[in-house]
């Protein structure tokens, strides 16, 4: 009878290797940075910020951040993660070089964030057009979801205040462009706010729209073909007469709150009146209709508005709200789409809980907590977050096929980033040789070889 040791083998732990390089699969983020020129706009849009004789390029600098927040980091010293693997990653700078950037654009204010945001938006463009037939515009539109995000602070921070959820932190808004179902999604707009601000407050609503037109190429910042979709947050006068205003002309498909006279409203439609809802792949959604309203409902809103309501029965264990009637819960949404079913409309509307995967992916890309304690470095923080993000967007939109496509940050971190490798320096080439037994192996090498085929940016 042998005498059991335990589940697993037991190995003996040594330092001293050499020649091997962890986090290899952050090769497809370099690679994709350097494809994107994301690392040549953001040295050029830093530069004047760059003091005299400083070693260190503020825009690698910045951009190392992002990466360690891309390979799963939440604070500024997991930039040591990238200084260990220089092979890799060249030069980083050290934790003061990096405190001492983030101080020095926050002082820069809107200045720097302009100069970083514009640069992301030119790189953005250019990335959409090496896409091709993966990029979100395929279609001819584009769709922006806003929403906010609850930031939960640990300590005493500035504009840290009480939620409206009882808890303590910030209430960031942001903006995501919707890939679609083959793909996730992009930020393009991030607003840092006191935890104590409201949910539907139509000036901040309007700036994270701004933002998020800038971010676009130049077709999509007004005119049909861009669509933003909010939840109720974004029902009100203010926001949808400023989506409809004369020159912008931007579609919108706005969540509304059921008000009395939308409820009483609901009770006078005829059964015939009704229509099923339907799936996204077409089949009838069981126990859920539609049905669009009129009347005094559009009293004082824009022209061209279309009011749409939505009762579903409740899923078993939902309790009923007050403004819910007859046992099933209503929703209720404002667009000015014409000339489309009210079913297409309603299931259009009802894929905006897609934002919620970004808000998820983001809060495990550095939004789980804002690490600074001023407002104005924490925005700067809330940028380097989206800048990450827009790497792991754009890495699986340029490299990856099939379901691959869908994972989220923590799945790329799992199976893709965190495979080890052998360098080979031979000659004046370094080889990265991946660990061949790594189920996903195939796939990063698959993924790198379509990032080396893409023209480099002039």
């Amino acid at each position: 009878m042998k005498k059991r040791t335990g589940s697993y083998p037991r190995v003996r732990v040594e330092d001293g290797g050499r020649g091997v390089v962890s986090q290899a699969g952050g090769v497809l983020l370099v690679e994709t940075v350097r494809k994107s020129g994301l690392d040549q706009a953001i040295s050029a849009a830093l530069a004047p910020w760059r003091r005299p004789r400083a070693v260190h390029d503020p825009g690698k600098v910045l951009l190392d951040v992002a990466l360690a927040v891309a390979l799963g980091g939440d604070c500024l010293a997991d930039g040591g993660m990238l200084r260990a693997e220089p092979s890799m990653f060249g030069p980083v700078a050290s934790d003061p070089t990096v405190s001492r950037l983030i101080d020095t654009l926050a002082a820069g204010g809107k200045c720097a964030l302009t100069a970083l945001r514009q640069a992301r938006a030119q790189v953005r463009e250019h990335v959409w057009r090496l896409a091709g037939e993966a990029a979100p515009d395929t279609t001819g539109q584009v769709v922006v979801d806003l929403d906010g995000v609850l930031v939960i602070a640990h300590s005493e921070k500035q504009d840290a205040a009480a939620t409206w959820k009882k808890t303590f932190g910030h209430h960031p808004l942001m903006g995501f462009v919707d890939h679609g179902r083959g793909g996730s999604g992009e930020p393009v707009a991030g607003l840092l706010r006191p935890g104590n601000a409201g949910s539907n407050t139509a000036a901040d609503h309007i700036e994270a729209a701004r933002l998020a037109l800038k971010q676009l190429p130049k077709k999509y910042r007004r005119g049909r073909r861009t669509l933003i979709r909010t939840d109720s947050g974004g029902g009100t006068h203010e926001f949808v007469e400023w989506l409809s205003a004369r020159g912008r002309w931007l579609s919108y498909s706005v969540g509304m709150t059921i008000t009395d006279a939308i409820h009483a409203a609901v009770l006078k439609v005829p059964a015939s009146a009704w229509t099923p809802a339907v799936e996204p792949d077409g089949e009838i959604r069981d126990g859920a209709w539609v049905a669009e309203l009129d009347g005094d409902c559009l009293t004082g809103w824009p022209k061209g508005m279309r009011l749409i309501v939505r009762k579903e029965r409740p899923h078993p264990g939902a309790q009923l709200r007050f403004t819910d009637a007859d046992g099933m819960r209503l929703t209720c949404f404002a667009t000015n789409t014409k000339n489309v079913a009210i079913a297409a409309l309603e299931l259009r509307h009802r894929q905006r809980a897609r934002a919620e995967d970004r808000i998820r992916a983001a809060r495990a890309t550095g939004l789980r907590n804002l690490p600074l304690h001023d407002a104005a470095q924490n925005q700067v923080w809330l940028e380097i977050v989206q800048i990450a993000l827009d790497l792991l967007a754009w890495m699986p939109m340029l490299a990856l096929a099939g379901p691959a496509r869908l994972w989220e940050p923590k799945r790329l971190r799992l199976r893709l980033f965190s495979l080890a490798a052998q360098l080979v320096t031979t000659g004046r080439r370094r080889i990265l040789r991946l660990a061949e037994h790594w189920p996903w192996t195939k796939l990063i090498t698959d993924a790198v070889a379509r990032l080396e085929a893409l023209p480099s940016p002039g």
